[in-house]
């Protein structure tokens, strides 16, 4: 959920668990009848955003609505493709040899929603403005950049101090997006981006709706207006969809499912998340800075059983999903064992031991209870500490008051958070750190990915953590709407390409 300081704290509610077994279909790509250009799609979504300003207001709500809508970076990523590296107000780049030059040539005749031109000195400002200034949302991601330039009026040339092979990536973020230098739109309540979609109203604390923007640079959107339906209660969201007041329901309960399916104007479908249901230890307080301890935490754990308590899912056994470079199936690596798990805590001398979780109360209470059961079989109390967020991160993330904490960690490659002893988890490790930093300097995308697998079995074989699931989350989608985006959705929802049937 979070990613250094940036907090997606949209994605902070249970999301249905897919398992592989239990996958529902895709999202039907023929619908009965023609896609009306002039319709509207309605989408539910749980969370909405305290504000519009992408730049400064953490959450991933934002990201959700306005990245890839209504703001744009030089380039951005398929979730349905890997995640794969694409063009948006860049055409190409190229890279240098030795990793430190990034050329960028823009793309042409495109417009703000204001009107004006897009030219390459707003692209300059608006990554030396989110490079210098701190309040800007992983403003720390373009430290290693030592300058930004517009050689000529379409190109824009970045340069960096290192070799970072994320940098790309990086561009795809808040970071990356583009702004009109000079403008004076409020962008708390409004917004001037060159995406395919308008911002065109905010009905705080119900609904946000997204206009097709007419001078867009590239296929029109399939849809006239996109309304975003900020619903937080799960059965209200499946009521209005069986009143036919949504196209499409993100993050829909499982055990109510059927109530969609059954209808026949609903296909339920799930996909691949970054979305990290993480159990962080207290590796610098004791006994957790005993790597016993940890293990015998991790062997109380019966996590397919979990999952299926959840209502259904996907295991984890590392710190690294599969959507992100690094992965490996570490499937074995830790097996439920409550009798090696007592063993364990006896050789720790740790006994009858008391710890506290403190977990958001924005969460069901299903996985504390789940947890204060498996660990009371082992020996272990387990106190639960519910608050809300803004306490967790007052207490959790930023003066690491605790014993045991719960949230998702929402964001892609963000195992950088492994290699910094001072962020919240507490751990350090010489050899982690180094495969990072090695991970990021080469140029060569495999030796990455195999320096970053390295580094997460060594996360995982120290026990610095216990990754409880893989969020994937269900979707309901209308059978009349096709190409709705079907990975990431908690923190990515690319609407321009969806089309919706006449009735």
């Amino acid at each position: 959920m979070l990613r250094r300081t940036t907090l997606a704290t949209s994605a902070l509610l249970i999301g249905a668990l897919l398992l592989t077994s239990c996958t529902g279909s895709n999202t039907a790509q023929n619908p009965t009848g023609e896609a009306n250009p002039d319709a509207t799609l309605t989408v539910r979504l749980s969370l909405e955003p305290s504000n519009l300003d992408i730049r400064r207001t953490g959450g991933a709500a934002l990201e959700q609505a306005l990245v890839d809508n209504v703001y744009q970076g030089l380039v951005t990523r398929n979730a349905d493709d890997d995640n794969a590296i694409t063009p948006a107000l860049a055409t190409e780049w190229n890279v240098s040899a030795d990793g430190l030059t990034y050329t960028f040539t823009l793309r042409q005749g495109v417009t703000f929603h204001d009107g004006s031109e897009l030219a390459a000195d707003d692209v300059v400002a608006s990554l030396q403005t989110a490079k210098d200034d701190a309040t800007i949302a992983d403003s720390s991601d373009l430290a290693g950049v030592t300058s930004i330039a517009a050689p000529d009026a379409s190109t824009v040339v970045l340069t960096l101090a290192q070799p970072n092979i994320d940098f790309l990536f990086t561009l795809t973020g808040r970071v990356g997006l583009v702004f009109n230098s000079g403008d004076t739109t409020n962008l708390q309540t409004a917004a001037n981006g060159t995406g395919p979609f308008t911002v065109a109203s905010w009905n705080t604390g119900q609904s946000l709706t997204l206009a097709r923007y007419d001078g867009y640079w590239g296929d029109t959107a399939g849809v006239a207006e996109v309304v975003l339906d900020y619903i937080p209660d799960d059965s209200a969201a499946i009521n209005a969809a069986v009143n036919g007041d949504l196209d499409v329901a993100l993050e829909i309960d499982p055990e109510l499912r059927g109530q969609l399916e059954d209808g026949g104007n609903f296909t339920i479908a799930s996909g691949l998340t970054t979305d990290k249901g993480t159990l962080a230890f207290n590796n610098q307080r004791a006994p957790l800075n005993d790597q016993r301890v940890r293990e015998a935490l991790r062997l109380a754990i019966d996590h397919d059983a979990l999952v299926e308590t959840l209502g259904s899912g996907d295991t984890l056994y590392g710190p690294i999903p599969p959507l992100d470079p690094g992965y490996e199936d570490l499937t074995g690596s830790v097996a439920f064992d409550p009798d090696r798990a007592r063993e364990l805590l006896a050789e720790a001398g740790a006994q009858n031991l008391n710890l506290t979780l403190t977990i958001p109360n924005v969460y069901p209470g299903t996985i504390a209870t789940f947890l204060v059961s498996s660990f009371a079989d082992v020996g272990v109390t387990l106190q639960v500490e519910q608050v809300d967020f803004t306490a967790w991160l007052q207490d959790v993330y930023t003066n690491k008051d605790y014993d045991l904490s719960f949230v998702r960690h929402v964001e892609a490659r963000d195992f950088g958070n492994w290699a910094d002893p001072s962020y919240y988890f507490g751990y350090d490790n010489a050899e982690v750190q180094g495969l990072y930093a090695q991970a990021l300097a080469t140029t060569d995308e495999q030796q990455s990915s195999d320096f970053l697998a390295e580094a997460a079995r060594i996360v995982s074989d120290e026990d610095a953590a216990d990754w409880l699931f893989l969020s994937t989350p269900l979707t309901a989608v209308g059978t009349n709407v096709a190409n709705f985006p079907k990975n990431s959705l908690n923190v990515r929802l690319p609407l321009a390409g969806v089309t919706v049937s006449s009735e």
